[in-house]
Order: C-alpha cells, then sequence, then structure tokens
C-alpha cells in the first residue's frame, strides 16, 4: 500500500495493538514449567522472559475450551477490521484489480512498518496457541504466519483503487516479518532480535496537516518523518549467565528519514526540501527482563515492548554526518 497514512494508518496501528492485546490477555502469568515454584527476584531475572512460554503436553480438553475462544475472538475482531476499512477508506470508485509499484516512496518506511506489524502479530499468535496447549514446532509454524495472514488480504482492496493498487512489495514485507518471527522460534524458541517503533513531532506536519495529521494524535500515525523503527538484539540471551551485563539492557539499531512532504521529489523540492534518511544507534530497555509478580505488568510489558523507550542516540545521515542526541524518542 502507498500509505499516504491518512485513515488507514489509524485503523492499522489501532488493529495492530488491539489484536496483540486480544492474543496476550490470557497469557500464563509466569513464563515457567508446570509445577514450578514461586519465583525469587534473582530467579526470574535469571528466566529469559523474551521467550514464548511453552505450553504444557497436549490437553485435548484445554484445546477444545481454549483454542475456539482464540480463534473465535481474532476472527471477529479482524472482519471488524476489514468492514471498518472497506467502508471508511475505500469510499471512492473502484477498478479493476491492478498493481502498483510503491517502492520509492516514502524512503521505504511504510515497508518497515508492514514488516514490524506482521512480526508482532506473529509473536502474539504464536503465544497464544501455545497457551490454548498447542505444542511448540505446530504453534511456531501455524501461529508464525499469522501477521502475514491478516495483513496481505488490506492489498486486494488496494488493488481496487484507482489511486493505488496492490504492492508486492507490501507483501514481501509482510511475509519477511513473519519469516523473522519463525526463524527465531527455531533458532531459539524465542525473540531475540525485537522490531520496535518510536515517534517524535516535526516541522513537516504542519506543511501538510491533511495528509501529515493535524492533532498529535494523527501525527503520531501519520507523519513518517517523526516514526523511526529499531531493531534491538537481547544481548543477555547469548552471553553467559554469570556476565554483568545488565539482563534489562539491549543495544538497538534504528532507522529513519526526513523532509518527506510529498511523495514526489519535485514537489518537495519547491518546499526546498530534499528527502533523506537517517540510522541510529542506542540502547533500549528489555520490559520483559524486569521481574514482577504480577499479571497485569507482565501484560502490559509484553505489549509496551513493541515500543522503542526514549534514550541517548548517535544518528548518523548523509546530511548532518554524526549527531550525538542527549535523549532520542
Amino acid at each position: 500500500m502507498t500509505f499516504p497514512f491518512p485513515v488507514f494508518a489509524a485503523l492499522f496501528r489501532a488493529g495492530l495493538l488491539g489484536l496483540i492485546v486480544l492474543l496476550t490477555s490470557a497469557l500464563p502469568a509466569r513464563a515457567q514449567q508446570p509445577g514450578a515454584g514461586p519465583l525469587s527476584a534473582d530467579s526470574a531475572m535469571a528466566v529469559r522472559p523474551t521467550a514464548l512460554p511453552r505450553a504444557a503436553p497436549p490437553d485435548s480438553a484445554r484445546l477444545l475450551r481454549r483454542l475456539p475462544v482464540l480463534a473465535g475472538g481474532l476472527a471477529v475482531t479482524y472482519t471488524g477490521l476489514l468492514y471498518v476499512l472497506d467502508q471508511g477508506w475505500y469510499t471512492g470508485p473502484r477498478s479493476d484489480f491492478h498493481w502498483f509499484d510503491d517502492l520509492p516512496e516514502w524512503q521505504q518506511l511504510d515497508k518497515a512498518g508492514h514488516f514490524w506489524g506482521a512480526f508482532h502479530q506473529s509473536r502474539g499468535a504464536v503465544d497464544m496457541l501455545r497457551w490454548a496447549g498447542v505444542p511448540d514446532r505446530t504453534a511456531t509454524w501455524y501461529g508464525g504466519f499469522v501477521g502475514f495472514l491478516l495483513q496481505s488480504p488490506i492489498e486486494l482492496l488496494d488493488g481496487r483503487d484507482p489511486a493505488y493498487g496492490a504492492s508486492a512489495t507490501d507483501l514481501a514485507a509482510n511475509f519477511l516479518g513473519s519469516a523473522a518471527l519463525i526463524g527465531q522460534q527455531l533458532a531459539w524458541n524465542e525473540v531475540r532480535l525485537m522490531p520496535k517503533y518510536s515517534f517524535h513531532t516535526t516541522r513537516y506536519a504542519k506543511l501538510r496537516p491533511n495528509v501529515l495529521g493535524k492533532s498529535l494524535a494523527e501525527q503520531h500515525l501519520k507523519d513518517y518523518n517523526g516514526q523511526t523503527y529499531w531493531l534491538c538484539a537481547d544481548l543477555a540471551a547469548w552471553l553467559r549467565p554469570e556476565s554483568k551485563w545488565p539482563k534489562w539492557l539491549q543495544p538497538a539499531v534504528g532507522y529513519g528519514a526526513q523532509e518527506m512532504v510529498f511523495n514526489d521529489p519535485d514537489a518537495n523540492a519547491a518546499l526546498g526540501l530534499r528527502s533523506y534518511r537517517q540510522y541510529y544507534l542506542s540502547l533500549d530497555v528489555n520490559l520483559r527482563r524486569i521481574p514482577t509478580h504480577s499479571k497485569l505488568l507482565k501484560r502490559v510489558f509484553y505489549v509496551a515492548s513493541i515500543f522503542h523507550l526514549p534514550a541517548p542516540a548517535l544518528e548518523y545521515s548523509s546530511r548532518r554526518g554524526l549527531v550525538l542526541h542527549g535523549l532520542y524518542f
């Protein structure tokens, strides 16, 4: 999808968060084997909290009780989101299905968004299938492609919109997001490389508020100039248990771009703008390595782990060279 990011972005991100909350609302309070004793603060810190919790041995009664609830809730929620999208966003004339190459637009930040969304939808689905009693490997394969399956039908709607068209690179980004989750589960049975998202306000939204957002909430969703996508590494997962490295601290690399008011470079140039890429090196807090016995906090940490928290960052761009930020959002 070309993503000028008006109404659809709000629906998509709200839908993503809603699906993640739905998929994680009944996660086990602790990622430990059945029958294990209470966790101390030290032992809780030692647990790899990004690991998707292992299900108990297959329990047909549990599967029959939980799986229909999971599948029914997901189907109803997603069907509702697609209906609202179809009625609220694709309101103009329809055309025959066609393709559109939007890869050169928005410095590919929309592709990063597709990857991020598919990854976390798949992550939540794998967790919930394990909660329902589905064996680990089966949950990984079936749940791992949920993100791709949830996001890809949107291209069917795009493909019949005369102003846009279905995007093969969007489909590729959806697939790679799901594949990245599956690959980590097969390799490590946990998530060690976590894609995250952050946002900061920019001056560009005022130049085209109908597209980049009028209010702060709209700008958070629509203004690509303020969006940064991160890849955070759970370094402690590769280190020895006796390592002094703080288990909750992880290095992060980020990607963003600036001076994007129009897709068309000539229209941007008329405003004295020329879009450019930004690369970041920073740190991040792995919330799931913070020990707690609270079920609520565990779920909050799970959902919040899709966002990069403000931290010092080193930025590099061809325009400004190296820039040190004391606190980057």
